[in-house]
């Protein structure tokens, strides 16, 4: 099964730049050391973003945790890089209940 309605699934672009490519980011900074190493660069933040998307279109959900406010969308897969290697990735996506768009919650290597 495919992430729903991923034709419109939205990255911002303050979660790729303030958060999955900051080093200065609590949270983000290891996600962010891991991302850079692969050629993804805040100048060129819609290119991570765009990257993002393929992965969700082209791979099968891996979980799917409901929630009273939504639904969580897990997503593993390899997604292509700047450099041109393919990390294996896994992106995690959010649908607010009685809402139809996906939007970007995390990605990171799995464990």
């Amino acid at each position: 099964m495919k992430l729903p309605n991923y034709e419109r699934a939205v990255v911002p672009q303050k979660k790729i730049t303030e958060y999955l490519l900051s080093l200065t980011h609590r949270d983000g900074s290891s996600k962010a050391k891991f991302f850079l190493r692969f050629g993804f660069s805040v100048d060129a933040w819609e290119v991570m973003a765009t990257a993002l998307l393929r992965h969700a279109t082209d791979h099968e959900l891996a979980k799917i945790e409901e929630s009273p406010f939504g639904t969580r969308y897990v997503i593993e897969g390899e997604m292509l890089a700047p450099d041109d290697r393919t990390p294996f990735v896994r992106s995690v996506w959010f649908i607010e209940s009685g809402g139809e768009t996906p939007r970007l919650v995390s990605a990171y290597p799995p464990d």
